[in-house]
């Protein structure tokens, strides 16, 4: 059973009432984050509840996760209903690990930076940024970063 969702929105009063741009709704409905549908008059309509899907859209987009994965989170919930708490709750869930390795792996890069000396050869043994392992000896020595593709693509 559909809920009702009152009068439809048209493409501008979306955009500001989500606080996004007129292309933004465009886009996230051709990245099929939201739906709407033309009307008699060939005029974009949306329900009402495409704005609480923007809002999610926003705020997991200011958090770093891809459209991609929010499109595939979205895609697993029931499109006839509003999205509810509990809704946000498993989407807060599904992207709440990859926020947390993304803060440790910020947090390692930040508290190992002061370790840099910024020299260049990047193959220093105690070099945990861009050689950990000091892999890059296998190589060769110096800057072998700055080298050609072909010879960093043999290092992985």
């Amino acid at each position: 059973m559909k809920i009702d969702v009152g009068v439809p929105l048209s493409v501008g009063a979306v955009a500001r009432r989500s606080g996004v741009t007129v292309a933004t709704v465009h886009f996230y409905e051709a990245k099929g984050l939201i739906q709407g549908w033309r009307n008699a008059g060939n005029q974009r309509r949306y329900n009402r509840d495409v704005l609480r899907k923007i809002a999610i859209v926003k705020i997991a987009q200011r958090a770093g996760v891809p459209l991609a994965t929010i499109k595939a989170a979205l895609d697993e919930l029931p499109s006839s209903r509003a999205l509810t708490a509990k809704d946000w709750a498993r989407l807060s869930t599904q992207w709440r690990d990859m926020l947390n390795e993304r803060i440790g792996s910020l947090t390692q890069l930040r508290d190992e930076l002061d370790g840099c000396i910024g020299c260049g050869c990047l193959s220093m043994t105690d070099c945990p940024l861009r050689n950990p392992g000091d892999r890059l000896a296998l190589v060769g020595e110096g800057a072998v970063l700055l080298e050609s593709d072909h010879e960093r693509s043999s290092v992985k």
